[in-house]
């Protein structure tokens, strides 16, 4: 499948996904549907009707509340009807808010506490070296996210190790839960942070170019002896008009039916979960 479509479907599905909800993470999950869609439709060597197969290669979601976006992209890759991401965070669902490996069929780590993620991220290259069972390892996280220690703490372990089957990215969109990512505590310069840290930084300025992303990733799997992060600078909740990339209220909110009807028209689909 081409890439742009594949994310402009995972954008789709996101918005319907949390809009059966009422409310949800639009911006953080919108903002990766990109990545999502050059990782799951090209890069990574997995089988839907094996979720489980050993030597797969794995995406760890470290910013965990992201899990729409997620559950959308697995959705379209045929892990699961598409039609169960209408059950979002209701009884008995698959599909928690936050997502459950034990739950939901495609997903490699089960997301909580900020941070964690990327530490089992760390964790599962090792023991990919360890097994030589040749696995690329995937994490996405946030830059609120990037906050946290346990982040860095991690990074120093991967660069230490030269854990360059490990592929991490930065969803640089600028917001966290609290407002302006920089007004809280900044992450810049960020590429010369990961440096530091021993670790490969690629800067991709359109975290949204499908075939910037590409390139980056192939440009990290040629490179040897250091982990890599690549960082995406995306719009937070891009696709809805109304708050793509306001630093305040963009993290979680509510979409009255129609406004998620018009967020569908804004990005050329229906409210027809099988569109």
């Amino acid at each position: 499948m081409d890439l742009k479509q594949a994310a402009r479907n995972i954008r789709l599905d996101t918005i319907r996904c949390i809009g059966s909800l009422g409310a949800g993470h639009y911006g953080g999950s919108l903002s990766i549907s990109e990545v999502l869609s050059v990782l799951y439709f090209k890069h990574m060597r997995i089988d839907p009707a094996q979720p489980g197969l050993e030597g797969r290669d794995r995406l760890f979601l470290s910013k965990g509340h992201a899990g729409p976006a997620l559950y959308a992209a697995l959705a379209n890759r045929g892990y699961f009807p598409k039609d169960k991401l209408l059950t979002l965070n209701q009884p008995g669902t698959d599909l928690p808010s936050h997502c459950d490996m034990r739950r939901t069929p495609g997903v490699d780590m089960t997301a909580g506490s900020l941070a964690q993620g990327f530490s089992c991220a760390v964790g599962a290259a090792l023991g990919s070296r360890l097994r030589k069972d040749g696995a690329w390892i995937y994490a996405i996280i946030g830059d609120g996210e990037s906050q946290e220690g346990q982040i860095w703490e991690a990074a120093l372990f991967a660069a230490s190790r030269k854990l360059d089957h490990l592929i991490a990215f930065l969803d640089y969109n600028g917001a966290q839960l609290d407002g302006a990512v920089n007004d809280i505590n900044t992450l810049e310069p960020v590429c010369a942070k990961w440096e530091a840290f021993g670790w490969n930084c690629i800067d991709v300025p359109d975290g949204h170019d499908v075939e910037a992303i590409d390139r980056a990733v192939c440009q990290a799997k040629s490179s040897a002896g250091k982990p890599t992060m690549i960082v995406l600078h995306t719009v937070k909740a891009k696709g809805i008009a109304k708050m793509e990339g306001k630093a305040e209220g963009s993290h979680y909110f509510a979409l009255t039916p129609e406004e998620v009807e018009q967020a569908l028209k804004e990005n050329g689909g229906t409210d027809d979960v099988d569109a």
